[in-house]
């Protein structure tokens, strides 16, 4: 399972012009989901993603201006975007193999879970529509971008 996350002023997704999630400051987050990945793997993945670190401490003069604040420690959104294409192999040819991701319908109910249990850890959180064509629309800070992988 992987995560690509995006540090963001604010995100917003939108399916056929109507807003599915949106949030303020926070991450941005895109899960790529394998075809082994479980649930047990999703929740370590949202822990990760809501402890790491990325954004800039503003009240420890030992340390201001340093990344050492979680989106958790700062209060911020959480976007759950699903993104079966970080799970494709690319090391060789021009074209992305897809194979290494988990059928759709067992992604959905993968995801899924993976956004109640970021509902249970944390709020706000928001998500795209899985398996739609969505138009993601972020504000980017920094930017700061990271790829987690569990």
């Amino acid at each position: 399972m992987k995560a690509l996350i995006q540090r963001v002023h604010h995100a917003r997704v939108e399916v056929q012009g109507e807003v599915v999630g949106k949030i303020d400051g926070g991450i941005l987050a895109y899960i790529g989901i394998g075809k082994s990945d479980d649930f047990e793997q999703a929740k370590r993945l949202v822990n990760k993603i809501l402890s790491y670190r990325i954004f800039e401490n503003t009240t420890d003069a030992d340390k201001l201006g340093k990344m050492d604040k979680s989106v958790a420690d700062v209060g911020g959104g959480l976007l759950l975007v699903s993104q079966f294409t970080l799970m494709a192999l690319t090391d060789k040819g021009r074209r992305p193999d897809f194979g290494p991701a988990m059928p759709p319908d067992q992604a959905a109910q993968l995801f899924e879970q993976l956004v109640g249990y970021a509902k249970q850890c944390h709020t706000p959180v928001a998500m795209g529509q899985f398996g739609a064509h969505m138009q993601v629309i972020a504000h980017n800070d920094g930017p700061i971008n990271f790829i987690l992988e569990v």
